[in-house]
């Protein structure tokens, strides 16, 4: 007979057996070696790659992109993030001598694109500050982590990002996406915190999210797509307004024309003010305290 402890226990016990356990059990049974066991019919389908992979299963394959980080997320206690989008090309300041070398036996054209690179390095070390400005605050709202800084993973602008969240002993999320190039997350994203995507579609979900706030900085058609999605997110109404905080007014300046698109009638002029200008991590961290009205 069950002592009163045991009782109470049993009332809490789950009836099934978890998948995991039901896995083992069925690995367990592989030692029965039949035509039946061995075809891949036979497999638990939650174990089945192959069946997994096949087109008619991207319905699930969505929802475990969207569950796997919005899990470990919760868990670590992420509450709020900041994110940085930018460019993968922009050198740190310390590459940027090794970078004009290798551009010496360059075209001329070529060697005056390299020199417009350079000139932005100066973006790579804002993103820089302002992640580790952010992390070195370590706000804590309702018992979870605020402003936790998030990039695509990647080099760059994106490097600069979780390269400051580490340099002021923080964490920092890294969402990378499997492309058909070799590449891979940078050293200084946090390994648990570091996730890879099939579908661009859940990682620009994943970005948004938990955002408080985005730093956009000189890039190209990635950073284009990500802030202009972001924008007219917001401008439609389909998410609350944030600090979208762009860096480099003269970079966007000459690559788009905002004032041209409200004079032609096909944004508002007040669409315009969706955006803040940014030189700096000071301007950018201002820009968010006035908003959300937190101590600088």
């Amino acid at each position: 007979m069950n002592d009163e402890n045991d009782g109470v226990s049993d009332l809490y016990d789950r009836r099934f057996y978890g998948a995991d356990e039901e896995a083992g059990f069925a690995e367990e049974a592989s030692s029965t070696d039949t035509p039946q066991t061995r075809h891949p019919a036979y497999k638990l389908a939650f174990r089945d790659e192959d069946f997994l992979l096949q087109p008619e299963l991207r319905p699930v394959r969505f929802q475990l992109e969207l569950l796997k980080p919005e899990m470990l997320l919760d868990q670590a206690g992420v509450g709020s993030t900041l994110v940085m989008y930018g460019s993968a090309r922009i050198p740190s300041p310390e590459d940027v001598d090794a970078l004009r070398e290798s551009a010496a036996e360059k075209s001329e054209a070529e060697q005056k694109t390299v020199e417009r690179l350079i000139e932005k390095a100066k973006y790579y070390q804002e993103a820089y500050n302002l992640a580790r400005m952010v992390t070195e605050k370590a706000i804590i709202e309702n018992g979870e982590r605020q402003f936790i800084v998030t990039t695509g993973g990647g080099p760059s602008i994106m490097e600069a990002g979780n390269r400051g969240a580490s340099d002021a002993g923080g964490e920092s999320i890294g969402l990378n996406i499997v492309l058909p190039h070799e590449q891979a997350p940078n050293t200084f994203v946090t390994p648990y915190l570091s996730f890879q995507f099939h579908y661009f579609a859940l990682r620009k979900m994943h970005f948004l999210l938990r955002a408080k706030a985005v730093a956009v900085f000189p890039g190209g058609f990635g950073t284009f797509d990500e802030f202009f999605e972001l924008l007219t997110l917001i401008q439609t109404g389909k998410m609350k307004p944030m600090p979208i905080l762009l860096f480099g007014k003269d970079f966007w300046g000459r690559v788009i024309d905002f004032e041209a698109l409200a004079e032609e009638g096909t944004i508002s002029h007040r669409d315009l003010d969706l955006i803040t200008w940014c030189e700096t991590a000071g301007e950018a961290w201002d820009a968010i305290t006035e908003f959300y009205e937190l101590e600088a």
